[in-house]
């Protein structure tokens, strides 16, 4: 007998932890109050329009280092600095996170005796949901595409931080990213945002499942704060495509494979370059 309601609560808690954890993702990479430029202050520290009479600011001599001469950081450097954790780290951490919290989820399923088929897992993998997959996932990239340059033109601001922070700098990291990170992340979050809050719970409850498709994209689109309003909106958009095709399927692989080719070309297409050019011959 299916524990639908134990399994509901289980999926609760999970995504509470999900969204706390997003939560404090976006107020790590929200972006910074500018700082003033160096031309305004003068090497004691001082604003450009202090009086003779004012007294100057008291600064530490590690300050005025960084401030007058001192060599420049590369932007990779500078990000890396700016948030204490590299590349590498925060692709183990998102790793680590969503693979935890996608085995809380599985075992939740598994102890619960959800249906395979509530969760649009029987049948896994048919060549149908694979080519409807790789289509869905290049048109909803294409739409993210145009959504995005749209909005540079109106002026709307995206924050990016997080993604280009997550970008690797050598062959291995992106084969970690690709291979690894992305094939995680949309198992996960199609796992718990569709096949659970949608195929579950329609199952188990007397709900509609455009409703609960409704409310998973928003719960998915919280979940994305660190890209800023104008990123929430579009991540909301994309949850609620991603839940109609779920609804519509019912397939679990159609929306995972999907979910994978959208994050995989954003990343390749706008954070692809660590291949350095050779030196010249002499």
């Amino acid at each position: 007998m299916t524990r639908w309601t134990a399994f509901a609560a289980l999926t609760g808690v999970v995504l509470a932890l999900l969204l706390g954890l997003a939560r404090l993702s976006q107020a790590r990479f929200s972006p910074a109050e500018p700082t003033p430029a160096p031309d305004d202050r003068d090497p004691l520290g001082r604003p450009e329009d202090a009086g003779a009479g004012a007294a100057p600011t008291p600064t530490h001599p590690a300050d005025r280092d960084r401030r007058v001469g001192a060599p420049e950081r590369s932007a990779v450097a500078e990000r890396e600095a700016a948030a204490g954790t590299s590349a590498g780290a925060l692709l183990a951490n998102v790793a680590l996170s969503q693979g935890l919290f996608g085995a809380l989820l599985v075992a939740a399923a598994a102890w619960a005796d959800v249906p395979a088929a509530a969760l649009g897992l029987a049948p896994l993998i048919t060549p149908d949901g694979l080519a409807l997959g790789v289509g869905l996932g290049a048109a909803l990239w294409v739409g993210s595409e145009t959504a995005g340059r749209l909005a540079e033109r109106v002026g709307v601001d995206l924050n990016e931080e997080l993604r280009g922070r997550l970008a690797p700098g050598s062959a291995t990291g992106w084969a970690v990213l690709l291979l690894a990170v992305l094939p995680t992340v949309a198992l996960v979050e199609e796992f718990l945002f569709r096949a659970a809050l949608i195929g579950a719970l329609a199952a188990g409850f007397p709900v509609s499942p455009w409703l609960l498709a409704a409310g998973s994209s928003v719960a998915f689109a919280l979940g994305h704060g660190a890209q800023g309003r104008a990123g929430i909106a579009a991540t909301g958009a994309l949850g609620f495509v991603l839940a109609a095709a779920f609804v519509l399927t019912g397939s679990f692989l159609l929306v995972a494979v999907a979910h994978y080719l959208v994050n995989a070309l954003t990343f390749v297409v706008h954070e692809f370059e660590f291949v350095e050019a050779a030196p010249e011959a002499r």
